[in-house]
């Protein structure tokens, strides 16, 4: 039998963005820069809870935003609309961003004059669960309509997220959703995780996601 060579692709292919993650975190700190990856499925309201974050701290932060998505500028457009600067990034198709996309981002939006970027990743609970973007910490949402199941059904991501917001508690008397349960779940994956119940529409619990986010920021800035 002739000998031959197995090339394990996912493993150098992961290697490789985790080594240019952290390049993009050391520029980062070189500048000052924040930045936060947030994921969540379709629909989650990510958009939404976004908007209430800008207005609420962009009198006390400077923050800049890329939006990811297969195709359409619809998002960056809201974005940008709030008065502050905005990137729409289109994947060619791919159903998460890597560290050098994530890298090209940046530069478009020049984060040399922003406190705190915001990357919302393509909606999606498989794919940018796997890889780094060099982000400073994850956040995702998981809204009341999807279920408390969530964290059974898609570990990894709940594993390497260090915040969770139950978004749609306004809609809680209408789903069966049991968010102590969802919190146990959680806990199991990844013990100590934050987890803030929220309305983005109502602003419910925003002040808390707003207190944890300001905190990230000025020890990321200080460390």
């Amino acid at each position: 039998m002739g000998e031959f060579k197995v090339i394990e692709i996912k493993k150098n292919v992961l290697e490789d963005n985790d080594r240019e993650a952290d390049k993009v975190r050391a520029k980062l700190k070189q500048e000052g820069t924040f930045l936060l990856n947030l994921m969540s499925s379709p629909g989650s309201g990510k958009t939404t809870m976004l908007v209430r974050t800008i207005r609420a701290l962009k009198e006390e932060l400077r923050i800049g935003v890329m939006e990811a998505d297969i195709d359409s500028d619809v998002d960056a457009d809201t974005i940008a609309r709030e008065g502050v600067k905005a990137v729409q990034i289109h994947t060619g198709g791919m159903c998460h961003l890597d560290a050098d996309m994530t890298r090209q981002g940046l530069v478009s939006l020049d984060t040399s004059d922003v406190d705190l970027a915001i990357l919302e990743n393509v909606g999606n609970l498989v794919c940018p669960a796997e890889f780094d973007t060099g982000a400073v910490k994850n956040a995702m949402i998981l809204s009341v309509p999807e279920g408390d199941d969530k964290p059974l059904k898609y570990p990894l991501m709940f594993s390497v997220c260090d915040v969770l917001l139950i978004n749609k508690t306004d809609v809680l008397p209408y789903f069966d959703f049991d968010i102590e349960a969802c919190r146990e779940r959680v806990q199991r994956l990844h013990p100590g995780m934050k987890v803030i119940p929220i309305s983005a529409r109502t602003g419910e619990g925003m002040e808390e996601w707003y207190d944890w986010l300001r905190g990230e920021v000025a020890a990321w800035r200080e460390s």
